[in-house]
């Protein structure tokens, strides 16, 4: 589990079934452990200082954004059971891509637009959690196609997103409880109402 609150960014060294990443920040890491890697939940399966490796399995591969050797990534360690939440619930695993088409820049604010795949627009609400290439973002405006975050300018420079441009494709995590909420609730249109529901998973359970 981690908060979308990013701790390093990194550069990538190799790509593949493995992936070799330079971290900007020595983070401390053993093998074993769990990192959101741009929003990509890994584990590391060795480190030296700064060079961080991971396996990549094909499912993985299939749901994030291609990497190449020298794109920069965020990189977040798992969050502790008395750490701080900073920013919200975030598992790491990606559930689609976007791409950047929108980039507007005010003083040293930015507004970034992304557009996603319209069957997940029951995901997201405004000013609700999203993660963006494993940042924790808010929702400041949407629509059933595509959804528009504001970026401080700390997370402008310590992030990858001080990089995006229109064109630019970013990993997608919508929340989890929300997406808990949503299947509950397409459960009750077949099976009849929440409190049946409710009722029903009560009984099973016990």
């Amino acid at each position: 589990m981690f908060t979308g609150l990013i701790e390093s960014t990194g550069k990538v060294k190799r790509t593949g079934a493995v992936l070799e990443v330079s971290a900007e920040a020595d983070l401390d890491l053993a093998t074993g452990e769990s990192v959101c890697v741009s929003g990509s939940c890994l584990t590391v399966t060795e480190t030296t200082g700064r060079r961080i490796v991971f396996d990549v399995s094909p499912e993985t591969s299939q749901r994030i954004v291609p990497l190449q050797p020298g794109a920069i990534v965020n990189l977040e360690r798992s969050l502790k059971a008395d750490g701080r939440l900073h920013g919200h619930f975030v598992t790491g695993h990606v559930d689609c891509t976007g791409t950047v088409t929108r980039v507007r820049t005010k003083s040293s604010f930015s507004e970034i637009t992304v557009s996603y795949p319209a069957r997940h627009s029951g995901l997201l609400v405004e000013k609700g959690s999203v993660a963006l290439s494993g940042i924790s973002l808010t929702v400041a405006a949407l629509t059933e196609r595509d959804l528009t975050v504001a970026l401080i300018p700390e997370t402008l420079k310590s992030t990858s997103a001080g990089l995006w441009r229109p064109g630019t494709r970013v990993n997608l995590e919508f929340d989890i409880i929300g997406k808990y909420v949503v299947r509950a609730i397409s459960y009750t249109r077949t099976e009849g109402s929440l409190r049946e529901y409710l009722e029903k998973y009560q009984s099973e359970t016990r």
